[in-house]
């Protein structure tokens, strides 16, 4: 069975046997009235498949299963126009971050994931801090984890390549992409104004492997997406710049291309196996609308 968050007790378990959608089910099945079901379902206290699931449209395939919390969910709505929550349990928290929020605190900025994370669970009566396990550029969007206490982040912290089997970011490039995929390898160090240059020869730095593989094109820009292999810092936007078509918005290593006044790269999928349960854990957010825009 997939990943379920909660002690047994606390869920009411369902299997599928029809195509339906979610909402026609949990009429049928479970004895509540439509609106507290739907406020169940807004409480995010429904999962298909391990998954929290919050579209009453949402439609179920035979062999799904489905947890119904017993418990009454916390009233703390979450608003932020810079982090949405995608998925919640006792042990972490998977979020997608807007451009322009750092991960975390860093110099005389205040506005960070964490900060709102951390205001979230105060609000919420959670007792616990949001610790970060990665990070992404002030700039670039898409998803990340964060552990919700000391062993869970400790877990992640130190078996995160085991841990994590997929990672995926999307990007638009700068000019038109000759090769339709490929593999770039060498090594990456910052220099004394901490920006990060490559070497074909190992220099010191740290092997960075990406995988690419272009997605859409036109003659000014190019669709990207980036499997990592390794997670250095900047590898993407130095990578993408290595090859001759820089990531577009990209103030630090591109070439002035700024078609969407922000930096192009997204992290649209991020796979890992639940530090606690070993479970696998699969979100994936859709391509920015502005990406696609771009190639229409």
């Amino acid at each position: 069975m997939r990943y379920n968050a909660n002690s047994p007790g606390e869920y009411e378990h369902y299997v599928v046997n029809e195509e339906r959608p979610l909402l026609e089910f949990l009429l049928d099945n479970v004895h509540q009235t439509r609106t507290k079901i739907k406020q169940t379902l807004q409480g995010q206290g429904i999962r298909v498949n391990g998954k929290t699931i919050t579209q009453f449209d949402y439609m179920l395939q035979p062999g799904m299963k489905v947890a119904v919390s017993k418990t009454k969910r916390n009233q703390v709505t979450f608003k932020s126009r810079y982090v949405r929550i995608v998925y919640e349990d006792r042990w972490l928290i998977v979020i997608e971050k807007q451009p322009g929020i750092l991960s975390m605190a860093g110099g005389h900025s205040s506005l960070n994931v964490k900060s709102v994370l951390d205001d979230y669970f105060h609000k919420s009566h959670q007792k616990c801090r949001a610790h970060v396990v990665h990070r992404l550029d002030r700039d670039t969007s898409g998803l990340m984890v964060y552990a919700k206490d000391i062993d869970t982040e400790q877990i992640l912290e130190h078996n995160w390549h085991d841990i994590v089997y997929d990672r995926r970011y999307v990007a638009v490039l700068s000019g038109e992409m000759e090769q339709d995929e490929g593999t770039i390898q060498n090594w990456l160090k910052d220099n004394k104004a901490y920006v990060t240059y490559s070497s074909p020869v190992d220099n010191g730095g740290k092997l960075a492997i990406t995988h690419f593989h272009v997605m859409d094109r036109t003659t000014d820009h190019s669709l990207v997406e980036f499997k990592l292999e390794t997670g250095r810092k900047n590898q993407i936007r130095v990578h993408a710049a290595d090859m001759g078509h820089p990531v577009c918005g990209d103030v630090k290593y591109g070439n002035g291309d700024d078609p969407l006044h922000r930096l192009c790269l997204h992290a649209w999928l991020l796979c890992f196996y639940h530090p606690v349960t070993r479970e696998p854990m699969e979100f994936e957010t859709t391509v920015p609308a502005a990406f696609r825009h771009l190639f229409k």
